[in-house]
């Protein structure tokens, strides 16, 4: 499965505990990266200090369902609960 446009929902629901260039201590889960475009594309996809995390993620139906509406609620679920309707 490819990442599909305009969904971001990788760059929101999950918490990461790394560095991310400008957010030093990672961020927690629900909290958009500050490297997500209003469009919900990653400005940062082809930078060297992109996460780890972020690089080896890979879609999968399962994991980002077959909108960015499952895909948040999906990735919500994985994340011990996050709220997507709370504040997306």
């Amino acid at each position: 499965m490819n990442c599909r446009n305009n969904c971001g929902a990788c760059c929101i629901a999950p918490s990461i505990s790394s560095p991310i260039p400008g957010m030093p201590n990672g961020k927690p889960g629900g909290m958009a990266c500050i490297h997500l475009s209003d469009d919900f594309q990653c400005l940062i996809y082809d930078h060297p200090d992109r996460p780890a995390v972020c690089n080896d993620f890979k879609a999968e139906l399962d994991i980002c369902g077959t909108s960015r509406e499952e895909a948040l609620v999906l990735l919500g679920k994985l994340e011990g609960g996050y709220n997507p309707g709370a504040d997306v």
